[in-house]
């Protein structure tokens, strides 16, 4: 009962050539093409991101710098704490598949 015969896939096409007409199925086509690459790209993305955050908690858990060695006789140092680096602005998804 599951299974699609080749007449299935003929009366869906007859049906979609009279539904959006043969001028337009080409350019419906090629944008669902694009559609699908910004999905693609974008989960990849993701996947990526999330497998560097992976990456940068396990190399940093336990991590904690040993303190200063301190000399008979001298005083002890203050360190200034680092500042922090800025946040890359967000990036269009649509703008970066296009630059692609």
């Amino acid at each position: 009962m599951g299974a699609l015969k080749p007449w299935h896939i003929a009366v869906l096409v007859v049906v979609l050539i009279l539904l959006f007409g043969a001028k337009r199925l080409p350019d419906a086509a090629r944008s669902l093409g694009r559609s699908l690459r910004i999905i693609k790209a974008e989960t990849k993305s993701l996947h990526d991101d999330d497998r560097d955050l992976a990456e940068k908690a396990d190399a940093q858990t336990g991590y904690q710098p040993l303190p200063p060695q301190q000399q008979v006789g001298q005083p002890q140092q203050q360190f200034a704490p680092q500042p922090q680096q800025p946040v890359a602005p967000p990036v269009d998804p649509v703008q970066r598949v296009r630059e692609n």
